[in-house]
């Protein structure tokens, strides 16, 4: 009598890929030496066509995310408003505050920078989102917290925002495992370039 494997369940999927994704993206990091950074600032946001007072949300690189305060800085300067995320409870949505290069930060959640408690909040029309890893469908791999998904829920829900995933080019993976509430980036940014994600082909294959 042969015995049926038992599924791997997508949690399990997302636990084994982060240990690889995470390995994947500490590479680049370290093979970096900025230059990503400096090229995220060059290629700005200009493919967005965004107003003038758009507010931004950015962060600040933990471990070895991607470094976008060289993106923010132009931003910033360019007349664009920048916010940065604040962890204010588990399992609940993100909280923005506004945040300018250069203002004085606070240690937030996992001693991550945050804008001062005495920051002004804000919603954001685009959302900078980090990641361990995304696939062409605009599906990332996070830490598990779920904090963007339930901020991208919120957000959409209430008006248009635009999700674009920010990481080296060298953490693009074929597929990320997905649950049914994981919310998709409208756009990815490496340090190559940026381009749209294309729902349809992902939906359809």
């Amino acid at each position: 009598m042969q015995h049926q494997a038992t599924p791997v369940s997508a949690t399990e999927k997302k636990k084994e890929a982060r240990k690889v994704a995470a390995a994947v993206r500490d590479k680049a990091h370290r093979a970096d030496r900025g230059g990503a950074g400096a090229a995220l600032a060059m290629l700005g946001l200009d493919f967005l066509d965004l107003a003038a007072g758009a507010v931004v949300s950015g962060f600040l690189p933990y471990q070895s995310e991607i470094d976008v305060k060289p993106l923010l800085a132009r931003l910033s300067a360019s007349g664009l408003v920048t916010a940065l995320p604040v962890v204010i409870g588990r399992n609940e949505p993100l909280q923005f505050r506004l945040w300018r290069p250069g203002e004085p930060t606070e240690a937030g959640a996992w001693n991550i920078p945050v804008p001062l408690v005495s920051a002004p909040t804000t919603v954001p029309d685009v959302l900078l989102v980090p990641m361990l890893a995304f696939d062409s469908g605009g599906y990332r791999l996070g830490y598990g917290g779920g904090f963007y998904d339930r901020t991208l829920e919120r957000l959409r829900g209430e008006k248009p925002v635009i999700a674009v995933g920010v990481a080296y080019a060298a953490q693009e993976v074929h597929h990320v495992p997905r649950d049914a509430h994981d919310q998709p980036l409208d756009w990815i940014l490496t340090e190559m370039g940026a381009r749209k994600v294309d729902r349809q082909r992902d939906a359809a294959q």
